[in-house]
């Protein structure tokens, strides 16, 4: 293309038979000499050659010829001034394309090299052409590379070497060669051609933005071209841009693709390095407001060590915006960046500050995130954060029976996406992503602090010891949704296993329509407000009347919550307070406030002693107050289990005597010895006549309680005394009678036999 046409440029110098007044012996800047009237040079209108030519005697060591009209040259713009000289009498000179390089206001911009390369004159009456490329970008053939500055030149050449000689020069030409370097004018603006040098030392930010004001205001593409760009300040690019290099920045600096943001771009940016345009995306993806997403394009990134989320965007500590993250995978190669880091140190507790550890050695090597174990430590207790000054440590969740003064042993977990250094995140969604961990690395960390974390259309593959891990409250709102978990460990007995799909420390976290397969156990739950719903979730391993370990553990005793429509599969739901620092019972709820409602139970090869649904309380005096098992499915395939439900007095028991509010009905049974029916109606045939009944309501009330309440007591036919006469007395009947506390017994006032329908409770219903 020529810009002389389409853009209403006048590139072309007039021809030296216009005069020679346009043509100066200097600069060609205004006021300077001209070559008119001038005593060394003539116009010659018929040179066998040429035509029309000017003749010129060299008398100066530098003999100058310069056109004093302005030509423009634009960014991006490159333009070709040829001569074609020929030597005619004296000493032979040299020759080549010079220019002067002229900026706004008529000032000159020094520093651009304003001379072309230099040709000898060897033989007289030879034609020799010679010529130069100006143009704003450092490419391969440009020779004299002006940057952005210069906005027109005065253009000539000059002659060099001995004086006296006589050449003639035919008109110069000067001509748009600017679709040699563009393969797409009309769609691309390269870097080079605003100034950028492509080295990897020289900056480059300059360049960039100047290209980039130029394709937005055009409507166009940027081209990074072949080359290492180094940007020293964050960058936007407000037009779309296209690598074929690569830059380079410092960790703290943001690049920003407002036009085309998504994975596939960055790495392009960043070499190929997978990793680190991932940081740099997310870095713009909580800097900038115009893209609530971030596109992975379907990459499957290799990651050899854990991703330092907060590192990545080294900027924000809180973030609460809604952003998202999508459609990609991240698979974990082998490396010892995955190793565990573990820690023994001592320290002391105390119930009554009971989320922090004190004077604990070598505070300082403790890494936050860590998971705690030793004495009295309940399940799923991490290091939220430390005090290495005050040798303090403060813990996720309280400790329900730790000695005062004991050692702990605290170990690091490597995370694909780790959060842990940020203080608070919430409102972001990971959708639709494989976590490929391969036995190499846990999945998730969330942040210390934050609301309605979204994870939904995920895999977590094979995680080494976690799937989503919280170490404080930023899993207040957790939401797991259509997301399959599974395990590296579902070869090994469910007791040998270490792996955790999920934990939570805070209120309403909703697990909805995922599935769970062969961890050691599902979730770990503090907190209440939670609903489990529609998900799938199994333990079993292939031992044969093996132990089976709980699925869904909820360790605040009182926990609002709903179990819904799932399938339960060789693991139990449990109840636990072991998240308490004290366990004992006082003014407060006991466990209940959770209906279990339309699930599928099953279990397979499990012995017999095994319990879908058990209360392990680590205190004495709680009970049972508002629990809801109704409508659900119980089956054992391949042998028999005694019944679905279990107090784990391990610790301590429960306090029957103050059971309320509890429901057990609706249910069905099979391959279960003795269901579970609460309120339970039996029938009782007496075929002695006595006065006192004692009737068994005990193996159907759940956990073992007593038999609180008798609900109704009525007569199955006749009741006759001995003598066969019918009775018509209505009978005394006492609740909590027998050494168990798990009978009726119904006094009449003579001996008496017949039948009773009996309904008792091993609640009070208020």
């Amino acid at each position: 293309m020529n810009k002389a046409i389409t853009d209403g440029l006048l590139l072309m110098p007039p021809p030296f038979s216009g005069g020679l007044d346009v043509w100066s012996s200097e600069d060609g800047t205004p006021g300077s000499a001209t070559y008119d009237g001038a005593t060394n040079a003539a116009f010659v209108p018929a040179d066998q050659d040429f035509g029309g030519c000017l003749e010129m005697v060299k008398t100066e060591n530098t003999q100058k010829l310069r056109h004093m009209g302005e030509t423009p040259i634009l960014p991006g713009c490159y333009l070709r001034v040829t001569a074609r000289v020929k030597a005619v009498s004296g000493n032979l000179p040299a020759v080549r394309i010079a220019a002067w390089a002229g900026k706004s206001g008529g000032a000159h911009v020094s520093g651009v090299l304003q001379i072309g390369p230099t040709t000898s004159l060897t033989t007289y009456g030879e034609i020799v052409e010679v010529s130069a490329i100006i143009g704003s970008g450092n490419r391969g053939g440009v020779d004299m590379v002006w940057g952005t500055e210069p906005i027109y030149g005065h253009f000539g050449l000059d002659l060099t070497g001995l004086n006296g000689g006589v050449v003639r020069i035919d008109d110069i030409q000067i001509e748009d060669i600017t679709r040699v370097f563009h393969r797409d004018m009309m769609g691309l603006v390269d870097v080079r051609d605003y100034g950028a040098i492509g080295d990897g030392v020289a900056d480059d930010t300059a360049a960039f933005n100047a290209a980039d004001t130029a394709a937005f205001n055009a409507g166009q593409t940027v081209l990074v071209s072949e080359g290492t760009y180094k940007i020293t300040s964050s960058f936007t690019f407000d037009a779309r841009v296209r690598f074929e290099g690569t830059v380079s920045m410092a960790d703290n600096v943001r690049l920003v693709l407002r036009r085309n943001f998504s994975l596939n771009p960055y790495i392009d940016a960043f070499g190929g390095d997978e990793v680190l345009a991932f940081k740099k995306a997310v870095q713009a993806l909580l800097n900038f407001s115009d893209h609530e997403s971030l596109d992975l394009d379907g990459r499957r990134i290799e990651v050899d060590g854990p991703i330092d989320m907060q590192a990545a965007v080294d900027n924000q500590t809180n973030f609460e915006i809604r952003r998202v993250i999508r459609n990609g995978q991240f698979n974990c190669v082998g490396s010892s960046n995955w190793d565990t880091d573990t820690w023994s140190s001592s320290a002391t507790y105390n119930p009554n500050n009971p989320k922090k550890l004190t004077n604990v050695t070598n505070v300082a090597n403790i890494a936050v995130g860590s998971l705690v174990t030793g004495n009295g430590v309940g399940r799923e207790v991490y290091v939220n954060s430390k005090n290495v000054g005050a040798g303090e440590i403060t813990l996720s969740q309280p400790l329900w029976g730790a000695n005062t003064n004991q050692t702990y042993t605290f170990e690091r977990f490597k995370y694909v996406l780790d959060f842990s250094g940020f203080n608070k995140i919430s409102k972001l969604t990971l959708t639709d992503i494989e976590f490929q961990c391969a036995g190499h690395a846990s999945a998730i960390m969330l942040a210390p602090l934050g609301e309605t974390f979204h994870v939904r259309d995920c895999f977590f593959t094979k995680p080494s010891h976690r799937g989503i891990t919280s170490i404080g409250s930023g899993c207040q709102d957790l939401q797991i949704d259509r997301c399959h978990f599974a395990s590296d460990e579902q070869s090994l007995p469910v007791t040998d296993r270490v792996s955790i799909c999920f934990n939570v420390n805070a209120n309403d976290a909703k697990i909805r329509d995922s599935r769970f397969q062969r961890f050691r156990h599902t979730g770990i739950l503090f907190g209440n407000g939670h609903m489990i719903v529609g998900n799938h979730w199994f333990q079993g391993d292939g031992v044969n009347n093996g132990p089976r370990l709980g699925g869904m553990i909820f360790t605040e005793t009182n926990v609002k919550s709903v179990v819904t429509g799932n399938y339960i599969d060789n693991c139990s739901i449990e109840l636990t307070n072991e998240h308490d620092a004290k366990p004992d019972f006082s003014s407060e709820f006991s466990f209940g406030g959770l209906a279990i409602t339309g699930n599928i139970f099953t279990t397979n090869d499990v012995a017999s002693w095994f319990k879908w649904i058990t209360i392990r309380p680590h205190g004495p005096g709680h009970f049972i107050q508002g629990l809801s098992v109704t409508g659900n499915t119980f089956k054992a395939l391949n042998g028999n289990i005694d019944r679905i439900e279990e107090v784990d007095d391990s610790i301590a028991t429960l306090d029957f005597t103050r059971t309320r509010n509890v429901v057990f009905e609706g249910n069905t049974f099979n391959g279960v010895s003795q269901p579970t029916i609460n309120p339970v109606t039996l029938d009782f045939n007496q075929s002695t006549a006595t006065n006192a009944w004692i009737l068994n309501v005990g193996d159907y009330l759940p956990f073992g309680g007593h038999a609180r309440t008798v609900q109704a007591v009525t007569p199955k036919g006749p009741i006759s005394n001995s003598g066969g006469t019918y009775v018509y007395h209505f009978p005394r009947f006492t609740a909590n009678a027998g050494s168990n506390k798990n009978q009726v017994q119904v006094n009449w006032p003579e001996n008496c036999k017949g039948s009773l329908m009996v309904t008792a409770r091993v609640d009070k219903p208020v």
